[in-house]
């Protein structure tokens, strides 16, 4: 009988770690779907300009910090001048350096048009474990491919400004009309998001 049991629980046992161990190796996405969705006319360029700067496709933190250790993705300060970066739960504080640079020229500038007001980062760079994470919170989650796979797109909340959440027309106008400046000078691409409240940014290879 003690063998018995002996010999349950050590399959038990067996079987449970196996499992948590598959868990663990499998990714939380299929990639052959991910593939699959098709980016709409108006997101295809943020994904083209997204593919100029020398990163894959990031899958997982490993991806990253290979990044990060070969000197492709930077880290970004969570405030500086015209803007705070807040907590960050399903993305991750780097980006490819001309991003970073570009994120820093708009805050200065926002700074400066607005005499001193701060705008709030709300997402940087995301892996596709990530997203497949945001997606189990998130519904509007991107389910193909996102820009913020490739570290040069972020988002700047437009209700959320001097680290308040409160609607402030004046600041969303000033904070478009920097969006615009950029825009036209070839160094960004932009989406007003309305469901997440924010612009979604992407740096092109200017």
């Amino acid at each position: 009988m003690k063998k018995l049991l002996s010999l349950i629980f050590t399959s038990f046992v067996f079987t449970f770690y196996y499992s948590q161990a598959a868990s663990k190796k499998l990714p939380c996405y299929d990639l052959t779907e991910v593939l699959k969705v098709e980016p709409t006319a108006l997101y295809k360029p943020h994904l083209d300009a997204s593919k100029s700067f020398g990163v894959k496709l990031l899958r997982d933190s490993k991806t990253v910090q290979k990044y990060i250790g070969n000197g492709k993705l930077h880290k970004v300060k969570k405030t500086a001048k015209g803007y705070r970066v807040q907590k960050l739960d399903y993305s991750r504080a780097y980006l490819v350096s001309k991003a970073k640079i570009t994120l820093e020229k708009i805050g200065s500038r926002f700074s400066k048009e607005t005499k001193g007001h701060t705008f709030t980062v709300s997402s940087i760079t995301r892996t596709l474990e990530d997203q497949c994470r945001l997606r189990k919170v998130n519904s509007n989650a991107s389910l193909g491919i996102s820009s913020h796979n490739y570290g040069n797109s972020f988002d700047i909340s437009y209700v959320r400004f001097n680290n308040v959440l409160k609607y402030n027309p004046k600041m969303e106008a000033a904070l478009e009309k920097v969006l615009k400046y950029y825009a036209n000078a070839g160094r960004i691409y932009y989406i007003k998001e309305k469901q997440q409240s924010c612009y979604h940014i992407t740096v092109r290879n200017y």
